[in-house]
């Protein structure tokens, strides 16, 4: 009887759908490593942007990093991995809200499941949060992770005019709800 090694990121990459392990990997566990502790944080609070609850966003948060697993071509500079981390987080949040269980069970509704727990949440944060999508996207990335409206759009593969109107947009709607608290 024969034994094979099976390592812990072939396990996830079959449970994630991967078809073969041969040697398509481009990182090493180190790499991914590296970069998970750099990016880490950032992809949970994207992820808690859309999600709104601990338990989906660290499902969110995990998918993003077997996406990055999966990715099989290399990063041109730390910011076109930022770039990438971000975006595949946004768009792996919403394929999740998309998801038919979420048109069946509102799971805002349990208010207990609402919380950041190393994350402190003042009354701004929670007035970027009730956006619009377009809106808190460009909010967050902008006046939380500090990138300016070229590198927004970029990530999110619009005009950067688009990006500045919504970010226009976006400050207007932030004033009328923060004006009376103010």
């Amino acid at each position: 009887m024969t034994t094979t090694n099976v390592s812990p990121l072939s396990i996830v990459l079959l449970m994630k759908g991967a078809k073969t392990m041969t040697t398509s990997l481009l990182r090493t566990s180190k790499e991914i490593a590296d970069i998970y502790q750099r990016h880490k944080d950032m992809v949970y609070r994207i992820c808690f942007a859309y999600m709104k609850n601990n338990a989906d966003t660290e499902d969110a948060v995990q998918d993003t990093f077997c996406n990055l697993i999966k990715a099989d071509k290399p990063f041109e500079s730390p910011e076109h991995e930022k770039a990438w981390l971000i975006r595949t987080a946004a768009n792996v949040c919403k394929n999740a809200l998309r998801h038919w269980w979420r048109k069946r069970e509102n799971l805002d509704e349990h208010e207990n499941l609402r919380s950041l727990d190393n994350y402190e949440i003042d009354e701004t944060f929670q007035v970027v949060m009730g956006l619009p999508n377009k809106y808190k996207t460009v909010v967050y990335l902008y006046y939380y992770e500090g990138c300016d409206s070229t590198e927004i759009a970029q990530i999110l593969q619009k005009p950067q005019s688009t990006i500045r109107y919504y970010l226009l947009q976006a400050r207007k709607a932030l004033k009328q709800h923060l004006e009376p608290l103010y």
